[in-house]
C-alpha cells in the first residue's frame, strides 16, 4: 500500500511513483510511446474518419553506392562519400489496414534502367503489424522496432515484404527482402550526411530534422556477407529528399 506525503497541498504517493518508474523501466520499449516525450498523438485507428489509404510520390532520389561494388563496401554511408543523385521517382500506394496494395520505384542509375517492387507485404517482427504500418518510432538503440543502423525516428509510413528488381527489363534479384520508410529527416538537407552517432547528443529524441521530411527505402538479399555494412551480399540502399502525399 502506498502512502501520500502532503507537501504544500498536494499530495505525492512516493511509494507508488519509485514502484511505478521501476515497472517502467523493466518494460520493453514501445514503438508509440518514446520514454522522455511531452507530447502524445493518437493513433491512426483511433480516429473515426480513418482509411488507411497512403498514396505518396518522392523524388529527389539519391543511390548509396553502386550495384557492382566490391565487398568491403559500405552502403548506409553516413557521410555521404558514395551517394550519387538518380532520376526517377518511388510511388506508393497502400492500405495500411489490409497490408496491401503498391510501392515500386523506377530508376535511372548508373548501370542502366533499375525497377523495384514489392510483391508481397510481410511482417518479420511485430512491431511492423502484418507489413505495413503507420505513425511509430523505428531505429536507434531504444525505439522498439527496427535496427540500429539508422538513428531512431519518427515513421509516418513504413512497409517490409519481399520483392524483385530488373536492370534494363532483365530480372535482377528476386524474392528478396524489401524495406521502405517515410521519416523525419534523417539526411541533412544540404549535405545529405547523417550525424548519427551524434557526439554529445543531449537530448532523448534521435538524431534527425523533424523538420524535414524523407524516404528511405532498399533491397536486400537473404544471404549475408560480414565484410559489408549492412552485412549482406546486396543491400541496394536509396533515399528521397522530396516527399508528395496525394
Amino acid at each position: 500500500m502506498s502512502r501520500g506525503v502532503v507537501v504544500g497541498g498536494a499530495a505525492v504517493v512516493t511509494a507508488g511513483l519509485i514502484v511505478a518508474s521501476s515497472i517502467a523501466a523493466q518494460q520493453p520499449p514501445n514503438p508509440r510511446q518514446q520514454p522522455g516525450a511531452p507530447i502524445t498523438i493518437y493513433a491512426p485507428d483511433q480516429h473515426d474518419l480513418y482509411d488507411g489509404h497512403f498514396v505518396i510520390s518522392a523524388n529527389r532520389v539519391h543511390m548509396v553506392g553502386s550495384l557492382n561494388d566490391p565487398p568491403g563496401w559500405n552502403h548506409m554511408d553516413n557521410e555521404a562519400k558514395t551517394v550519387k543523385p538518380v532520376s526517377g521517382t518511388a510511388e506508393i500506394d497502400v492500405d495500411e489496414i489490409k497490408n496491401t496494395g503498391k510501392f515500386e520505384a523506377r530508376l535511372k542509375i548508373p548501370e542502366g534502367d533499375l525497377v523495384l517492387a514489392i510483391d508481397k507485404f510481410n511482417e518479420f517482427a511485430p512491431c511492423q503489424n502484418g507489413g505495413i504500418v503507420a505513425y511509430l518510432h523505428e531505429h536507434g538503440t531504444d525505439s522498439g522496432c527496427g535496427d540500429n543502423n539508422w538513428p531512431k525516428t519518427f515513421v509516418y509510413l513504413a512497409g517490409w515484404g519481399f520483392g524483385h528488381a530488373t536492370l534494363n527489363g532483365k530480372p535482377l534479384y528476386q524474392d528478396y527482402e524489401m524495406h521502405f520508410m517515410v521519416t523525419q529527416g534523417i539526411r541533412d538537407r544540404k549535405t545529405l550526411k547523417v550525424n548519427y552517432p551524434l557526439p554529445n547528443k543531449k537530448g532523448p529524441a534521435g538524431e534527425v530534422n523533424p523538420a524535414t521530411q524523407q524516404l528511405d527505402f532498399y533491397i536486400r538479399s537473404p544471404k549475408q556477407e560480414p565484410r559489408n555494412t549492412p552485412n549482406r551480399e546486396v543491400f541496394a540502399h536509396f533515399f528521397a529528399m522530396e516527399v508528395t502525399w496525394k
